[in-house]
Parts: C-alpha cells; structure tokens; sequence
C-alpha cells in the first residue's frame, strides 16, 4: 500500500493551489493576526463599549455567520472555488470598512461589522479545502490541506505579536492595525481569485468520483463538536486554570500559546504525512485518544498544586498540541475523502457548521466546569472526547445510506505525494 513519506515543497505548494495562491493564504493570516485577536479590546477602547455589549457582538457575529454556511456550500457544489475564498477575504473588507467608519457608542455598527467578519471567518475554511481538493487527490490532498494550516497559523502568529508590539499606541494603533488588516484581506482576495480556478464534474478523476448521494457524517459532525475543543484549550482552559486555580504568572499562559503555535506550524505537515500510513478514520480516532490523556494529564498536574503545576501544566499542552495537529490534520480530509465530488461543497459546509458550533460554545461550556474544579473540567472533558473518538473508530462500516464508505479502498485512501494534478 503506497503511502506518502516525502515532503516535497514545490510539490506541497502546487498541490496547496499555487505559489499565488499560497502568497494570499499568508497575507490574509497576516491581516488576521492583527485584528482578531483584539477586537473586543477595538470595541472597548476605540468604540467605548462595555466588554459584555462588544462580547455579545462578536458572539451573535460569529453564529450569523453560520447561517451562510448551507448557501455556501451549494455555490461550491455548482463548481464555485477561487471566487468563494476571494469572497470570503472581500466579506471582510466590508467589516473592516465599517469597523473604521463606527463612530464611538455605536453598537449596531460594531455588531455589523462582526456579523461580516464572523460570515467571512465561518466561509473561509470550506471554500479553501474545496480549493484544495479540487486541485490535489488522495494522501497529496492531506498534506496539502495540513501545509496551509501550518502557514495559516504562522501568519496569524506573525501578525498577532506585530500588533501587541503595536498596542502601545494606543486606539489610534488599533486604528491603523484595522486599516493594515482591511488592505491585507483586499490583498489576499484579489490573489486568491486571480488562480481562476473552477471545477469541472467531468475533468475529477475517476477514482475521487462517487456517484452515490451525500453522506450525513451525522456521527463525525457530532463528534467533532467535542474534539473542536482542543482549539480552545490553549486559548481559553489553561490561561484559566493557571490563572484561578494555580494562581500562576501570565507569563505560563503565554508560552503555551507561544509554543502551540510554533509546534502546529513546524509539526503539521511531518504528523500528517507520517499518519499517512493509516486511514484517516483511524487517525482521527487516535486523534482522540491522544486528546483525552493530555486532558487527563492536565487533571494530574492542577493536583500539583502552586510551584509545580504550572511546568507541569505546560508540559502537558505539548501533549494537547500533538492531538491537535493529528485532528487537524486527519477531519477535514476525511470529510474530503468521503464526499462525492457533486456534494463536496455541502459535506464541508456542514462540517464548518459542527466546528464552528463546537467553537461557540465551548468558551461557556469550559468556564463553567471550571467553577466545578479541575475534576469536573478535564475529566468531562476526557470522558466525552474518549466517547467521540470511539464512535468515529466504530462508524466506519457503512454510510447513512448503508453504502460503503469511501476509505475502505486503498487507492482512495492512501496515494503517494509524488501524484501532481495541475493547478487549472
């Protein structure tokens, strides 16, 4: 069974769309790491809103723009692909725009401003791996897909220690990083739809065409609304245990952050192209598992107590970042492989639904265990990860329609990295 053992760059990036293609990836991460990590600190500081107003903002603008995901999902269906990515970033030009224009107090603006940003967030995803998939096949597809999250999570790292560099300057910095990240999404849109790439039903090869109907992935939906967690952790679990709970410097919660990014951008392509040698389902399942121990291990070291939880703490999140990059690396591009080519488009929208479901709400479902203590927390936390991995390994007999599912082949499961497909 042939498997994909080589990195190739050139290769990687043809299969990724295109050095052009690649170039708008890192400038739209790059203007997104220099806004969206500080929005809420723009409403509150340049717009003068209360945190909980501009939070309900960002929330309900990250939820709307779910509600575009299914039409979404059919534009792609109808061959739709560098026009839906470069739409994604023009979405959010718009919200820039009306970020600048929203004079101080003024909710309704700010609230539109994240209704647009959240829509162009939310689409992003979908339509860059049906990019993706439309342009590399088989195992090539995966380490494409992983190759530009790697560089997605380097430019949004670049751009956030950027603008904290920044922050000094006050609302007027915040101003100008918000100008940058509008001329960066304009940027990245004009490139990603200068690929001009279309699909063609007739010209996808036969062995990544099936004719039978959409899969409902009711199971991997639901179970990936649990491990969509693990994005949180670093971000919003550990700065609050180390905080609360082991009364621990800042300093901890930023190295963690620092180090997970570094580890998703040097490890993914490598962890991806090595799990290649087994089905992306099982890998997925691993996924899990590798999930829940850390979470586990994070249960062990809170129990530490002040002095040795917070190393401990941080030596776990290298173990949390691993799974992470095994999910990222292996969900997306099992969808991808389960899909019929005519339904790809719907497949990955409602994914992006479960995702960004399972990022919505994890915040309040992580803070509120957390008031029950570090049992509760990591060990529902664990439990529930452990159940999805477990329902994902077992599901993979058959579809919803009782057909076979599309990783059962070899050939449609495991191709060689060395495959090239044009990027027209």
């Amino acid at each position: 069974m042939a498997t994909t053992t080589k990195i190739r760059p050139r290769a990687l990036v043809r299969a990724s769309g295109g050095p052009r293609y690649a170039v708008a990836l890192a400038v739209d991460a790059l203007g997104t790491g220099l806004l969206r990590p500080f929005l809420l600190l723009y409403g509150v500081t340049v717009l003068r809103l209360s945190a909980p107003v501009t939070g309900v903002a960002m929330t309900v603008g990250v939820v709307m723009g779910l509600v575009c995901m299914p039409a979404v999902g059919r534009w792609l269906d109808r061959g739709a692909r560098s026009t839906v990515v470069a739409a994604s970033m023009l979405v959010r030009v718009l919200g820039v725009a009306l970020l600048l224009a929203a004079p101080a107090g003024h909710v309704w603006l700010f609230a539109t401003a994240a209704l647009f940003l959240g829509i162009g967030n939310q689409a992003w995803p979908a339509a860059h791996a049906a990019l993706v998939a439309t342009v590399a096949h088989g195992r090539e597809r995966d380490a494409a897909l992983a190759g530009g999250r790697a560089l997605r999570n380097a430019g949004l790292g670049t751009g956030a220690l950027l603008a904290t560099v920044c922050l000094a300057g006050g609302t007027t910095a915040l101003q100008a990083l918000a100008a940058v990240t509008g001329l960066a999404y304009l940027a990245a849109a004009v490139l990603a739809w200068s690929v001009h790439l279309h699909a063609h039903p007739a010209a996808t090869p036969t062995k990544d065409r099936t004719d039978g109907p959409a899969p409902r992935m009711r199971t991997l939906l639901a179970a990936n609304v649990i491990y969509v967690f693990c994005l949180n952790v670093p971000e919003i679990a550990l700065p609050l245990v180390l905080m609360t709970q082991l009364h621990a410097s800042p300093v901890w919660s930023a190295a963690i952050f620092v180090a997970n990014t570094v580890l998703v951008v040097t490890l993914q392509v490598p962890v991806t192209v090595l799990m290649s040698r087994l089905s992306r389902r099982t890998v997925l399942a691993l996924a899990g598992v590798v999930l829940a121990a850390s979470y586990l291990g994070f249960l062990a070291a809170t129990s530490l107590g002040h002095g040795w939880g917070a190393p401990a703490v941080a030596a776990v999140s290298v173990l949390c970042t691993i799974g992470e990059i095994i999910y990222a690396g292996s969900a997306t591009a099992l969808v991808t492989a389960l899909a019929p080519a005519h339904v790809l488009g719907r497949a990955l929208a409602r994914f992006q639904l479960s995702t960004g479901f399972g990022l919505a709400v994890s915040p309040a479902v992580i803070t509120a265990l957390a008031l029950h203590g570090p049992a509760a927390l990591w060990g529902s936390l664990a439990a529930t990860t452990l159940l999805s991995a477990s329902a994902v390994a077992v599901s993979g007999g058959s579809t919803a329609s009782g057909r076979s599912r599309s990783h059962s082949s070899p050939s449609a499961d495991v191709i060689p990295l060395t495959h090239q497909t044009s990027e027209r």
